[in-house]
């Protein structure tokens, strides 16, 4: 078995609030983190968790990553728009162009999300979130279909995009040309080595592959610091 998607990580200056938004737009039951940080846990087959962390520091420029919110119809895109800004949520501008039929909002400290238009054959029977859209090269996506042993879905053009053979969102990247690095990332991924595996192995298959480890002034702690050959940060967990 190969190391598994355990959480989606958000850094956030008020976990608590930011955990709410979330759990208000997707439905999902909030608890404890035992890393003193909060959890959101999926209702449906999303098939990994979010977890928010506290940090001092502020959000400066885009996301590399960002949430595609899947609608059934007109009005249910209109329903999510409103909800999410009932909680918080805001228009904002990324050069989406006016035809374009998706909404573009951003959560109360500023991360970015996208409220799909209904019939988007792409995002079909992905679920409510349909996919984690990433700036990244092909050489990225490629690692993290490795990475999680995920089948590449879409390869062409330099845009790649996996999903998990259990279903699920689909993890997407773009292609070049790619955003300039502005820090650190808001959103990470956090990756668990099977019950029966063994986190320093993975390490090493994960460095195999193009990860690197890196030094983000983590001190001693359990979980492994990496990057991916992009240089977008991720963890890898003990065995759970």
């Amino acid at each position: 078995m190969t190391t598994h998607l355990f959480a989606l990580c958000f850094d956030a200056n008020d976990p608590l609030r930011l955990a709410r938004f979330w759990a208000g737009v997707l439905g999902w039951e909030m608890a404890d983190d035992p890393h003193d940080g909060i959890a959101l846990l999926p209702s449906d087959d999303t098939g990994f968790r979010i977890r928010f962390f506290s940090t001092q520091e502020q959000k400066a420029g885009q996301n590399q990553m960002h949430f595609d919110l899947t609608s059934t119809s007109l009005e249910d895109q209109q329903q999510t728009v409103a909800t999410s800004l009932g909680l918080g949520a805001q228009h904002i501008d990324i050069g989406q162009r006016p035809e374009e039929g998706h909404v573009v909002l951003a959560d109360p400290e500023g991360n970015e999300f996208c409220v799909i238009e209904p019939g988007n054959n792409f995002l079909a029977d992905c679920g409510f979130i349909g996919a984690l859209a990433c700036d990244g090269s092909q050489e990225v996506g490629y690692f993290w279909s490795e990475a999680l042993g995920w089948p590449l879905v879409w390869d062409q053009d330099q845009e790649t995009a996996i999903r998990s053979p259990r279903g699920g969102p689909k993890i997407t990247w773009g292609g070049p040309p790619l955003m300039p690095t502005t820090g650190k990332n808001r959103l990470h991924f956090d990756l668990a080595p099977p019950v029966d595996g063994d986190q320093q192995a993975e390490v090493d298959r994960l460095v195999s592959l193009g990860a690197t480890r890196i030094d983000i002034g983590q001190d001693e702690v359990s979980w492994v610091v990496m990057a991916d050959p992009d240089g977008n940060e991720f963890c890898v967990l003990t065995p759970r």
